[in-house]
């Protein structure tokens, strides 16, 4: 669990510490766009520089970012694996039955691979330069038009606000549950896989309890404080758009200009 770093925040004062949320959340959903242009190695080698960047822009440790990596790392090689045992084209290594493996499939495979790391490590930048409440405000914003077709845009902040705030406690209690079941002569992951099912039960008992308490805590706390669903309600945060984030968006119609012009002059569309 200490792996995990969803929802946690790194405060520093770094370039990216003081975007606005906005910028940082159009700019990691624009990068998510454009990375599908990329389709051949002169343009993944740009976007690992342009990744590269972003993450020594943050002043954030390279092993933090590998640390966020890792949890998801057996899935991304299961995605590249099935992707290269059923991906036909090129040369053929190895044919048996519905398995290929052929070379369009390791380099796709390579290819999958890569746009699932940087996609994560560019996520996890946002994540940790942006406190969650400050993201909040910032999806609040951007979703705010749809309030026009009766989206309850606000409810929906503040559901994802409370979710990023209490990841990492959740994350936490999971840890100090385990460490307590482990004193007690407890070991995960030995046996049958039904004892080791069976070993789970008591974390995600008292998990589940104090999940309970604490949402009821929760409520009580919005419903002394007057909290009212769908009621207009002011803020006392101010997103501030500065020349930083334009140059952000600006940085990232560059790369796009750069991606479109590595792909046409290496394959020719």
């Amino acid at each position: 669990m200490n792996k995990l770093i969803l929802g946690r925040y790194f405060p520093g004062e770094s370039w990216m510490h003081h975007l606005d949320p906005r910028s940082k959340l159009l700019a990691a959903a624009y990068f998510i766009l454009v990375i599908f242009l990329a389709n051949n190695w002169q343009t993944y080698l740009l976007l690992w520089v342009f990744t590269i960047f972003v993450l020594y822009s943050s002043n954030v440790s390279f092993s933090v970012y590998l640390r966020g990596v890792r949890p998801l790392l057996w899935l991304i090689l299961f995605t590249v694996f099935l992707q290269v045992l059923f991906t036909g084209g090129g040369v053929i290594y190895l044919e048996w039955g519905p398995i290929t493996i052929s070379e369009f499939g390791l380099l796709n495979g390579a290819y999958i691979f890569c746009r699932f790391v940087m996609i994560i490590l560019i996520s996890t930048a946002v994540t940790l330069t942006t406190k969650p409440i400050d993201l909040t405000d910032g999806i609040n914003a951007l979703l705010r038009p749809l309030r026009k077709l009766k989206v309850p845009v606000d409810e929906l902040s503040l559901m994802l606000s409370i979710s990023l705030r209490f990841v990492p406690n959740l994350l936490d209690e999971t840890q100090k549950v385990m460490d307590a079941q482990r004193a007690r002569g407890t070991e995960f992951g030995a046996g049958s896989l039904l004892q080791q099912m069976k070993t789970l039960v008591p974390i995600f008992l008292p998990l589940f309890a104090s999940s309970l308490n604490r949402a009821e805590d929760m409520a009580n706390v919005m419903e002394v404080r007057g909290y009212q669903s769908g009621e207009k309600r002011s803020t006392f945060r101010q997103l501030s758009w500065g020349i930083r984030d334009t140059a952000s968006l600006l940085i990232m119609l560059l790369l796009t200009i750069s991606m479109i012009w590595l792909r046409t002059e290496t394959t020719g569309y």
